[in-house]
């Protein structure tokens, strides 16, 4: 019995995993390495395709499945899309043991400052190098002082090491020399 080639509804041949809705738009389906299914979408299923009329723009499914190729060869472990900023600053705090206790006042001004900002509310994975300038860039206009902007640079960009170490996320966005603000 041949094997049967599953087609989009422009005659193109679709690979594992990607399917064709009946409104047109395209699914590719995979199991991270926690053993999860997971599924993103797109109106276009490469860069050429143009998106449908009243719809979004956005990344061509191929473009999606290389990236999530790639976490998966890297065992990118995507848990970096649970975590919120202000959660890996208290894990990443929670786990420094005898501190002086100036090292553990300026880790708690860390967190609150955090926790009033919606930076913190960001997933990790989300965050950008140039969402966190301008976040640091914010601060500084929001009357935060150099060495505070230092002191909070010096806890979150260990903390996004530490997810880094854990397979969460690729790069660190607070691995940048902080300019004189």
């Amino acid at each position: 019995m041949p094997e049967v080639k599953r087609r989009d509804s422009k005659g193109r041949k679709l690979w594992t995993g990607e399917s064709q809705n009946s409104d047109g738009r395209y699914v590719y389906k995979y199991i991270d390495n926690r053993g999860d299914r997971k599924a993103v979408y797109s109106w276009r299923l490469t860069e050429s395709d143009t998106v449908p009329k009243g719809k979004r723009q956005d990344v061509p499914l191929r473009e999606k499945e290389k990236l999530i190729k790639k976490d998966l060869a890297d065992n990118i472990n995507f848990g970096g899309a649970d975590i919120t900023v202000l959660d890996l600053v208290k894990k990443y705090v929670s786990q420094k043991r005898g501190v002086r206790y100036n090292t553990q006042k300026n880790y708690n001004l860390v967190i609150n400052i955090i926790q009033k900002e919606e930076f913190g509310i960001l997933k990790i994975d989300k965050v950008k190098l140039s969402s966190a300038k301008s976040w640091l860039i914010k601060l500084q206009e929001g009357g935060k002082s150099y060495n505070t902007i230092c002191t909070i640079r010096g806890v979150i960009k260990p903390a996004f090491q530490m997810a880094i170490d854990d397979d969460l996320i690729r790069k660190n966005p607070f691995d940048f020399k902080l300019p004189l603000l």
